[in-house]
């Protein structure tokens, strides 16, 4: 183990947010919401935990931006309604009294929703089934439906859902919010070349397949103003398409970076299988590429199991804060934990068996 002068424990700023630390808690699905979309009772207990076991920034689970087609698993928690956002305070208040920052993920599923109340399916670029299967362990069936095709008219519902959850959040006590452009979710769907056939503003180049981010992020700050953190996340990699790669490769991604942050982003997060690894061959990470196109701060996350993954990434400057995903389930303490020497726990996927809830999640570690 390092000492607890590791550059990990070093201060850090993102608009207005002082992080005592570059540790962040990566946005995981937990299916523990009511079903009308408000915190279920576990959820102030997960939250908080991270914010005493030492991390500074959390960012949430995806969290539904409207009525329409957003929702994308059952048991999903929203931000649309009152109910909703008081739902959330509780854990914002938690979170806060116990020295960290909450960032709301903002995330609309598109073709990839498993689970609508509302509407009953996903909508999404192009009216294409998605590749893989839905996943079971967030209450998937057995085949993704092919999605219905977003009209002008659906898109700006879809730009409205993310600029009032954006106000929710804020009202709901948020530290700021995640735009949700990466895994293959409807953000993603867009950029990604197989899933959007279009050929109005939205379609072909890569400048009309991010007009929908430049829309939100530009609508979401100038509805929340400067001093309410507005991120983006990005990814090659999907949910449901571990191997897709950006076409254009470092050429996307400069033009990709370059927008984000003339979009008015404070950071952008990117994931990766691994994060440290090349983007592209012979290139830098996903996380470095948007350090040096986007020069805002970026979060990093994908794999980064250990404290030396962590350091590795801040100190080769891939990255200005680190997000922890399965090692933070498996150790909601691990900035306290890595700073006292004590021993980590591994990662297990018997957390998630036969549903990733947190009731299963607490039940795993009751027995262990």
């Amino acid at each position: 183990m390092k000492n607890t002068s590791s550059i990990i424990f070093s201060t850090h700023k993102i608009g207005n947010i002082h992080l005592k630390n570059r540790l962040a808690v990566a946005p995981m699905t937990r299916v523990s919401a009511n079903e009308d979309g408000t915190a279920g009772s576990l959820m102030k207990d997960y939250y908080q935990s991270f914010a005493q076991g030492g991390f500074a920034m959390i960012i949430t689970e995806g969290i539904y931006t409207d009525k329409t087609y957003s929702q994308g698993y059952k048991f999903q928690p929203g931000l649309t309604d009152e109910a909703q956002v008081k739902s959330w305070q509780e854990i914002t208040n938690a979170v806060h009294k116990n020295g960290g920052s909450i960032i709301a993920q903002l995330m609309h599923s598109g073709a990839l929703s498993q689970y609508n109340k509302y509407t009953g399916h996903g909508a999404a670029p192009s009216a294409i089934k998605p590749l893989g299967k839905p996943m079971s362990f967030y209450y998937g069936g057995e085949e993704h439906l092919v999605p219905k095709v977003l009209s002008k008219e659906d898109i700006e519902t879809v730009i409205s859902g993310f600029i009032n959850s954006a106000k929710l959040a804020k009202k709901a006590g948020f530290d700021g919010v995640e735009i949700h452009g990466a895994n293959g979710y409807l953000l993603d769907q867009f950029i990604t070349v197989y899933t959007n056939e279009r050929t109005d503003e939205y379609g072909g180049i890569l400048e009309n397949r991010l007009r929908i981010y430049k829309e939100i992020i530009t609508l979401v700050r100038k509805a929340v103003g400067q001093d309410f953190i507005v991120g983006v996340r990005f990814s090659q990699g999907k949910v449901n398409d571990f191997e897709y790669k950006w076409p254009e490769k470092e050429a996307d991604a400069k033009y990709t970076f370059e927008s984000a942050k003339s979009y008015g982003v404070d950071y952008i997060h990117t994931t990766e299988f691994v994060a440290k690894e090349p983007a592209f061959e012979g290139t830098l990470s996903l996380a470095q590429l948007a350090k040096k196109y986007g020069e805002i701060p970026v979060i990093a996350n994908g794999s980064v199991n250990n404290e030396d993954d962590a350091e590795h990434l801040i100190d080769t400057e891939q990255a200005d804060v680190v997000a922890l995903g399965k090692a933070a389930l498996a150790n909601p303490n691990w900035p306290n934990a890595v700073k006292k020497k004590q021993t980590l726990k591994d990662f297990s996927f018997d957390m998630f068996d036969p549903i990733a809830d947190l009731k299963t999640a607490n039940l795993y570690f009751s027995k262990t």
